[in-house]
């Protein structure tokens, strides 16, 4: 909460007794007074006199003063305790813990209640205060990254489900990854943009340390980082990031995200990293464009076609991000599909999961660590790289003809060829 800055005495309510707001309760009222609050909203949702809060929002703050209901103790730890009862979301027994843990102050968990009462308080008022919150068409997107374990082959993965949510139409872009670095949420970015056919005016995110330096909980100040902030300018956004522990803030996309995990991939398993990814596909266009919004009461799609229009269009802009890696299951047609273009790896590979890696205009392909072909990235869509050399040892008759049709065909069939696997 803000430091108070101006000297105070006691207030008075209305009964003309002597009331003393603790300094979370006078932060909550002067928190929800930014967000846009009248008095009277503020002090019926708080359990206090509209007076009151109009005295404290008056006077600009709070200053020190120990009023009888206040564990004295825990006085000099008030800023740290709320930093932790928001980061544990609310949870009073955790914050007594980490209490002893860290501090070695043993508690009772009345008076860790006691102290973090007023902001108690605010979690319940900004939850509700987020609720009404909305936004224009094309004003802003929201970004976000959740892990579910999903059964890929004859494996358990880690699968990091990036999400991305328009504001105002309630649009969503699925796209997984492997982990949560500066190039996966930057590609994931860049996916959606190009899903949606255009960009927001504003982009909201966590607090993730691959796009975020600091952020200041009081001073709301945010540094972003500076890669982040050059990707920002090159599509023309401007970089926005929800308050430290306060999921809320983002609420859209988190319910996005849970919405992913429960609907998409519960109870689900894939062959292959690109059938999930042509799952998701199936999903976004089937099941999540059509169906009605619990909040605006109308199918997403719908809703996007008011959107499109204010939308920042493309115009044609090369990809930000160089690097990606991406895993690729290699099809009997000796290729890996990326992008729908196609490009060729040796033969005896058929079959095989391999990693994907592309850095700017060169496309690298590896399969334990070695590293077993490499391309040009193709520039346009559905165009076949084949290097012939990947053929070595299959045939030589028929290598001019398409190559798709011609070597699918059981695996014995190039085993003979080669003289063995």
């Amino acid at each position: 909460m803000e430091d108070a800055v101006v000297a105070m005495t006691s207030l008075r309510n209305e009964a003309g007794s002597d009331v003393m707001k603790s300094p979370d309760e006078v932060g909550a009222i002067k928190r929800l007074h930014e967000l846009g609050w009248g008095a009277k909203r503020i002090a019926r949702e708080l359990g206090i006199s509209k007076n009151t809060v109009k005295k404290y929002l008056a006077a600009g703050g709070w200053v020190e003063y120990r009023g009888a209901g206040r564990p004295a103790r825990l006085e000099p730890h008030r800023d740290w305790i709320g930093e932790e009862y928001r980061k544990h979301r609310g949870n009073a027994e955790v914050v007594r813990q980490e209490l002893e843990r860290q501090k070695g102050i043993t508690a009772s968990l009345r008076t860790v209640e006691r102290a973090v009462a007023g902001q108690r308080k605010l979690f319940a008022a900004e939850a509700k205060a987020t609720l009404r919150f909305e936004t224009a068409p094309g004003e802003q997107a929201q970004v976000d990254f959740g892990t579910v374990h999903v059964g890929i082959g004859d494996e358990t993965v880690q699968v990091h489900l990036f999400v991305m949510t328009l504001g105002f139409s309630r649009r969503l872009f699925v796209a997984p990854f492997l982990d949560e670095s500066r190039n996966s949420w930057q590609s994931g970015m860049e996916r959606g943009f190009v899903h949606f056919g255009g960009v927001t005016a504003e982009m909201l995110t966590d607090n993730a340390k691959a796009l975020v330096k600091s952020h200041d909980a009081k001073t709301r100040r945010v540094e972003f980082s500076e890669p982040f902030l050059a990707f920002a300018r090159y599509w023309g956004f401007v970089p926005r990031a929800c308050a430290p522990y306060r999921a809320r803030t983002k609420g859209k996309d988190e319910n996005g995200v849970g919405y992913v995990k429960k609907n998409a991939i519960a109870g689900r398993s894939f062959a292959s990293w690109s059938h999930l990814e042509s799952h998701l596909a199936w999903w976004m266009r089937e099941i999540a464009d059509g169906r009605i919004h619990g909040t605006t009461g109308e199918r997403p799609i719908d809703r996007f076609e008011r959107e499109r229009g204010a939308l920042s269009p493309l115009a044609g802009r090369a990809p930000f991000v160089q690097v990606r890696e991406l895993v690729r299951k290699v099809h009997t047609d000796l290729c890996v599909e990326v992008d729908t273009n196609h490009y060729s790896v040796p033969w005896r590979y058929i079959g095989e999961e391999v990693s994907v890696r592309i850095d700017g205009s060169t496309l690298m392909v590896h399969h334990g660590g070695q590293e077993i072909a490499r391309h040009a990235v193709a520039t346009g869509r559905r165009a076949r790289i084949i290097d012939k050399a990947h053929l070595s040892g299959v045939s030589s008759l028929h290598l001019e003809r398409p190559v798709r049709g011609e070597l699918e065909r059981p695996l014995s069939d190039y085993a003979s060829a080669a003289g063995g696997l």
